[in-house]
């Protein structure tokens, strides 16, 4: 297989896919979006959480 017959078969196989609609990228980016606010969050609350806990173990106020 030659590299201009590579680029031919490549041309042909990506006319065969099916492409997501616009609404379809905007959509699925606004479910990603919303998932990454929503984990950060968590992400932040657990470590204020541990932080707050390991300062109190720190000043010996829980042993």
């Amino acid at each position: 297989m030659n590299l201009i017959q590579y680029f031919r078969d490549s041309r042909a196989e990506l006319s065969r896919v099916s492409w997501p609609t616009r609404a379809q990228v905007l959509e699925g980016t606004q479910a990603v979006l919303i998932f990454v606010v929503a984990l950060t969050l968590v992400v932040w609350m657990m470590d204020v959480g541990f932080s707050a806990l390991i300062r109190l173990i720190l000043q010996g106020k829980i042993a």
